[in-house]
């Protein structure tokens, strides 16, 4: 009976507990409409497939930055990476999301519209990632024309805005440009190259014809805990999927022409090269002088062979015939002339003796 009354005393207990709760602290009840927009929102997140960073990667994305501002030799170089050759071509197919697969542009553009990554406004003269050149996703959506579906802020959730994947111009990317940072790291006795910062080149319909527009810079120590897991197909030969985009920039399997380094007077090749075979020159000299700064910094090995004894003798003896003829004598003005052979005098004939035997 007792035990009957106990129990009887917790459920009121719960259930008036349960009836005093204020408004405040009941789930919130969402329209309709407004759970079909949040509900296709969260979709149009999810789709992307970048998962979140861990601590873990974070601070192994952390190691990974080298850092060169102490570096006592550096030159920044800025090369066009021309989407369309062949060596080139994993940063660009597939143009669209495939079994899994994206290429460069669409990874940068999930990023950008999941705020996962700052991007930056491409300037003519310089670029700048500080805090006032920031480009927001709405901003860029807005110079590039291209089409959205915005999702009002509620519920504490700010605007969204959702993009069919056939909107993304992924395809109109056609190039990037790639600042990169060539320096010598006198701690380790390193020579190396860094890659800073990439902008998206779109080629835009206009009025006047397609024009080449520049997009944004995005920092490559941004983007690279994600890229380091999307591997590409590097070969028409081997489809095995065995490098990542990471890989392809730091192992350097692109291909890019020199468009400027960074100067006193900011110049790029073009406004002082006039000429394309001038041009041409100019990118050759470039790549002169990085090579050559490497190789001042070693010691060259010996290239002296050495010869096997057999070798050698056939050395020594095509020298000593060299030297001989440069002094006007040869080898048979040394040896003796032959005597001529005497013949042997002929034995004196005697008398023939009368053999025993007939006597």
């Amino acid at each position: 009976m007792k035990r009957f009354l106990y129990t009887g005393f917790i459920f009121l207990v719960l259930v008036a507990s349960a009836g005093a709760q204020t408004p405040d602290q009941r789930a919130p009840r969402v329209s309709r409409g407004g759970d079909r927009q949040n509900r296709g929102a969260q979709q149009a997140g999810n789709n992307s497939g970048l998962p979140e960073l861990t601590v873990r990667a974070q601070i192994m994305n952390e190691q990974l930055t080298r850092e060169i501002g102490d570096a006592r030799w550096m030159r920044v170089i800025y090369r066009d990476i021309d989407l369309t050759k062949e060596k080139n071509t994993p940063l660009y197919y597939p143009v669209q999301e495939f079994n899994g697969m994206k290429n460069l542009f669409t990874a940068l553009f999930q990023l950008v519209s999941e705020g996962k990554i700052n991007v930056y406004k491409y300037l003519p003269d310089y670029e700048s990632f500080e805090q006032d050149n920031l480009l927001s996703f709405k901003d860029m959506l807005d110079n590039f024309n291209i089409f959205y579906e915005e999702v009002p802020a509620g519920g504490g959730n700010p605007a969204r805005y959702v993009i069919n994947a056939s909107d993304v111009p992924s395809q109109e990317v056609r190039s990037y440009i790639v600042k990169e940072a060539w320096y010598f790291d006198q701690n380790n006795s390193i020579y190396d190259v860094k890659t800073l910062a990439v902008c998206p080149i779109a080629y835009m319909i206009t009025d006047i014809g397609e024009q080449r527009t520049p997009m944004f810079w995005a920092k490559y120590e941004d983007i690279r805990p994600y890229i380091k897991n999307n591997y590409v197909m590097t070969s028409n030969i081997n489809n095995a999927k065995t490098f990542t985009v990471d890989d392809y920039f730091s192992r350097r399997m692109f291909e890019g022409e020199i468009i400027k380094t960074e100067n006193l007077m900011n110049l790029a090749l073009m406004q002082y090269c006039p000429t394309p075979d001038s041009m041409l020159a100019e990118q050759q000299r470039i790549e002169n002088q990085l090579k050559a700064f490497n190789d001042s910094l070693w010691i060259q090995p010996d290239t002296t062979v050495v010869l096997s004894k057999k070798e050698a003798k056939k050395a020594a003896r095509a020298s000593a015939r060299t030297s001989k003829k440069g002094s006007g004598v040869t080898s048979d003005d040394n040896k003796q002339p032959k005597q001529p052979k005497t013949e042997k005098p002929a034995a004196a004939k005697s008398a023939p003796s009368r053999s025993i035997r007939r006597n």
